[in-house]
């Protein structure tokens, strides 16, 4: 027997104008946990839409003269709108709104309602446990403290902003933040262009739009990368990758506020806040020529570096590898097993990644799944996961010695451990091994790595 999906504490606001759309919705929605309101006479309580999950059904027949636009509505209210209309199925962009998808006919079926309203319902979710795991971003090591209090003074600026990281340290996750905290482009949209996927010869289209007819195959009007982000932030990933031609263009629209589609001769202003990321050395790039000074100046208002996941070291390290297995594993599946393995925390700690949190999350997740469907921590299968991880590129020379000096508090702290515990144990190599909880195999591996040799009492005697 199907059930529906469970949906809990929705509002649905719903604006008929001249359609006699409430009370079928209400019809529609009586087997979910849904509030429906009558809202053409009331005005929203954003206390309440902040609390609730909440979404609007409005009939074009609201609209005066394309006075009502989306982006307006949402930037006043923040919630969904589903637009119903008397119109052919085939979205017409002469009766909709052309900038938004959310469509119902006015004829629409009980199952098509619930079909988009559950759509609807599961981005709010996605959306919101985005915005949960963004605030709980972890940053138990002084310099991930750092980072987030620049975040912190600089997310209400409204000055562009450059994002500087290795390879899946999260530069997305840190734009993410400054967007959700600044207290007016946070309220609008955040739209993230990879600019080194960029295909060749679409730039314009993608970044500028196009007005309907201006080519071939441009059977609607469409809005670039630049409107779509009005009123929100643009965050362009990869920024060192675009091609000089395409740096005129974008510096064109940074200063002057305003971008034209392409076969339109009326410029559209704007108003949107820039993030950049680069995992590239801009200023060598500018030095190289192939990065415009002018752009890079304009880009660089406020600069923040993310360190990479050595540079923040074995807390983080670990931390963020619990966090990563509770998530795979289940809170109500990890709940029943013993607690992470010291082992198992060890070597995580001990494993260089080239790919950062993005690579610790990769091992995370094989780890996570063999943990989930077997039901224990297999020292046998993990150790060969954390084996295959190891074969990873060495760190390389040029930073070698940082990170020594990142990690030689946490190196001698777990040097003194393995030798308490050796003494504890009379030198004992298997005694060891069991009294600290892992095999002979890795107890040797601690101590040809800490370089702690069998004559270390009598060394530490005669000194």
């Amino acid at each position: 027997m199907r059930t529906n999906p469970k949906i809990e504490e929705l509002d649905i606001y719903v604006w008929e104008g001249k359609a006699d759309i409430v009370d079928r919705v209400a019809r529609c929605m009586a087997s979910f946990d849904v509030e429906v309101i009558r809202a053409d006479d009331i005005a929203i309580s954003p206390e309440r839409t902040a609390l609730r999950p909440s979404l609007a059904i409005i009939s074009v027949s609201v609209i005066d003269s394309g006075a009502l636009l989306m982006r307006d509505w949402q930037a006043a209210h923040g919630i969904p709108v589903v637009w119903v209309g008397a119109a052919p199925r085939d979205h017409d962009p002469a009766t909709y709104p052309s900038d938004y998808s959310h469509i119902l006919p006015l004829d629409f079926t009980c199952a098509e309602l619930r079909g988009m309203v559950m759509k609807l319902v599961l981005q709010l979710r996605a959306h919101s446990a985005k915005t949960h795991e963004s605030d709980a971003m972890i940053a138990n090591s002084e310099c991930m403290q750092a980072l987030l209090h620049e975040v912190d003074t600089f997310a209400d600026c409204d000055t562009s902003v450059l994002v500087h990281g290795e390879t899946g340290v999260g530069k997305e996750r840190i734009a993410q933040l400054l967007h959700e905290k600044h207290t007016r482009y946070g309220q609008g949209p955040f739209v993230a262009v990879n600019c080194g996927a960029i295909p060749d010869g679409l730039f314009e289209s993608l970044f500028f739009g196009h007005s309907k007819g201006s080519f071939t195959g441009a059977v609607v009007a469409h809005k670039g990368y630049f409107e779509q982000s009005d009123g929100g932030t643009l965050f362009l990933d990869e920024i060192g990758d675009l091609p000089l031609y395409q740096q005129v263009k974008l510096l064109r629209v940074l200063e002057d506020s305003a971008v034209t589609r392409i076969g339109s001769a009326t410029p559209v202003k704007l108003d949107f806040r820039l993030v950049a990321a680069t995992n590239k050395h801009l200023p060598q790039l500018v030095k190289d020529g192939t990065f415009r000074a002018d752009l890079y100046y304009r880009l660089a208002v406020i600069e923040l570096k993310i360190p990479s996941l050595e540079e923040r070291g074995a807390v983080d390290k670990i931390a963020i590898f619990k966090a990563f297995i509770a998530q795979i594993v289940g809170s109500e599946r990890l709940s029943a097993l013993p607690d992470l393995p010291y082992w198992l925390a060890d070597a995580v700690a001990d494993t260089y990644f080239p790919g950062n949190v993005r690579e610790l999350r990769n091992l995370a997740e094989r780890i996570g799944v063999t943990v989930r469907q077997i039901g224990a921590w297999d020292a046998v299968r993990l150790q060969r996961l954390l084996a295959l991880a190891r074969t990873s590129q060495p760190v390389p020379a040029e930073s070698a010695a940082e990170v020594l000096v990142d990690r030689s508090k946490w190196d001698m702290a777990e040097r003194n451990r393995v030798l308490a515990a050796l003494d504890a144990n009379g030198w004992r190599r298997q005694d060891t091994a069991l009294y600290l909880g892992i095999s002979r195999k890795v107890l040797w591996e601690k101590m040809r790595k800490y370089q702690i040799f069998d004559e270390e009492p009598e060394t530490r005697e005669s000194e």
